[in-house]
C-alpha cells in the first residue's frame, strides 16, 4: 500500500515514484507534487501526531533501546548524538548515531519545532548526498533496508576539524552576523571603499544586495560559543587545521558546489551558498562529516522559465532557512502554531522541488519511527 494512502486513499490509484528512486544526476521532468493546500492539509491532519516524541535520552532511558543503555548522549540544537565505547561496527569503526529533530534554530536561538521539518531534511539530505560523495567523502554508513526518510543517521565517530565551510556566490541578504551581508552593510555605513571578508577584498561600491559575486567565495568561520568568519591564516594559526587540510576541504568543496549547481539548472534553481563540516575517519582521510546541501544548511533561489531569478516583493523567492528567520522580531521569540505550519509547508514546498517529486511521509508516531531505525541499523553494523 502507498504510504501517503493514509492520508488520502485516492491518490494511490496512480503509482508513483518516490523522489528518492529517480538518479540524481538525471534531473528529468517534476511530477505528482503536493500543492500547497494539499501540503498544509497534511501538516494540520498530521503534523502533531508525527513530530511528537520523547527525547532520544529519554527513549533509553525508559529502556527502549537496550543496546544504547551506558551511551553518552550529545544534545545539540538541532540533532542529539549518541556515542560510546560499546558502539564499534563489526568492522572495528567507532559508531556516532545521529538522530534528526523538528527543533529550528535561528540567531543561535531554539525557536520550538516544525512538524514534518526531520524527514524533509532526510530526504533532502539523502538525495543530495548521492551527488557529491565521490567528490567530499562521506562518514555516513549506508543501511539496507533504511528508508530515505529515516530520522536516524548511523556514522562513524570522526575526529572533527572544529571549522565551518562556506561557500558563497551571492552577497544573499541575511541578519547572521557572520554573513557578507552584514559585514557588507557596516562597510558601506563607515564609507569603506574596500572591505576585507575571509581574507579576500572586495570593492565596496561592486556588491548590490542579493548580487553575483565575482567569483565564488571561500568563506569559512569557527566553531566557537559565537561563531567568527576568518581567513585560512587564522585557523592554521589557531590549531584548527593545516593548511594543505584545508586546501583540500576548500576544493572538494568547489568542486561539489558546481556539481550541484550543475543539477539545480535542471530544477530551475540556483545555489546561493552552503556551508558543510568535515572530520577524519580511521583512515586518514577527510571526509563530510555532517549534512549536505540541505535547506538548513544552504539556500536556494527559484529562476523562471527564461532562468531569471523569480522575486516577491522585490526578494529573490528562497527555499531556505531564511523564511523562518525573516518571521522573528523579537530575541527570545517562539514561533506561534501559525508560523510552525507556514515554515513546515515551506521546508515541503522546497523539498519537492530540489528533488522533482512528492513528498512521502512516514506518517507513524515518532517513537516508533526512531525505536525501529536504530534497531536496523545496529542490527546491520554491530
Amino acid at each position: 500500500m502507498c504510504l501517503y494512502s493514509i492520508l488520502r486513499p485516492f491518490q494511490c490509484a496512480v503509482k508513483r515514484r518516490a523522489p528518492n528512486s529517480r538518479d540524481a544526476r538525471t534531473p528529468g521532468p517534476i511530477s505528482f507534487m503536493l500543492d500547497k493546500q494539499q501540503i498544509e492539509e497534511l501538516v494540520g491532519e498530521h503534523g502533531d501526531r508525527v513530530s511528537a516524541g520523547r527525547s532520544i535520552r529519554q527513549l533509553i532511558a525508559d529502556g527502549e533501546l537496550p543496546r544504547l543503555k551506558g551511551a553518552t548522549v550529545l544534545e545539540g540544537k538541532v540533532s542529539d548524538s549518541v556515542i560510546g565505547e560499546d558502539l564499534v561496527t563489526s568492522g572495528g569503526l567507532p559508531l556516532r548515531l545521529m538522530f534528526r529533530n523538528n527543533r529550528i534554530s535561528t540567531h543561535d536561538v531554539n525557536r520550538g519545532a516544525i512538524p514534518f521539518k526531520d524527514q524533509v531534511l532526510a530526504f533532502n539530505h539523502a538525495h543530495m548526498l548521492n551527488l557529491v560523495r565521490p567528490i567530499l567523502g562521506s562518514s555516513q554508513f549506508e543501511i539496507p533496508g533504511l528508508m530515505p526518510s529515516s530520522t536516524v543517521i548511523p556514522a562513524e565517530n570522526l575526529k572533527l576539524i572544529m571549522l565551518e565551510n562556506v561557500l558563497r556566490l551571492y552577497n544573499a541578504e541575511s541578519s547572521t552576523s557572520t554573513s557578507l551581508y552584514q559585514h557588507w552593510l557596516a562597510a558601506s555605513k563607515k564609507g569603506l571603499k574596500v572591505m576585507t571578508y575571509a581574507g579576500h577584498s572586495l570593492t565596496v561600491a561592486d556588491l548590490q544586495v542579493n548580487g553575483r559575486l565575482p567569483y565564488l567565495m571561500d568563506t569559512p568561520s569557527t566553531k566557537d560559543k559565537e561563531d567568527r568568519t576568518v581567513d585560512v591564516g587564522a585557523l592554521v594559526s589557531s590549531g584548527v587545521c593545516t593548511e594543505q587540510e584545508y586546501a583540500q576541504i576548500r576544493n572538494a568543496s568547489m568542486m561539489a558546489f558546481g556539481v550541484v549547481s550543475e543539477y539545480l539548472r535542471g530544477r530551475n534553481m540556483v545555489l546561493v551558498d552552503t556551508k558543510t563540516e568535515h572530520g577524519v575517519n580511521s583512515a586518514g582521510q577527510i571526509v563530510v562529516a555532517d549534512e549536505v546541501y540541505t535547506m538548513d544548511s544552504s539556500r536556494f533561489w527559484r529562476l523562471d522559465e527564461n532562468n531569471t531569478l523569480m522575486t516577491r516583493d522585490g526578494k529573490p523567492v528562497s527555499f531556505s532557512k531564511e523564511f523562518a528567520r525573516g518571521m522573528v522580531t523579537e530575541k527570545n521569540q517562539q514561533f506561534s502554531p501559525e508560523q510552525t505550519r507556514a515554515i513546515a509547508t515551506r521546508y515541503i514546498l522546497g523539498l519537492q522541488h530540489l528533488l522533482g517529486g512528492e513528498f512521502t511521509p512516514d506518517l507513524r508516531e515518532r517513537d516508533e519511527r526512531i525505536v525501529d531505525s536504530t534497531n536496523l541499523i545496529l542490527d546491520s553494523l554491530l
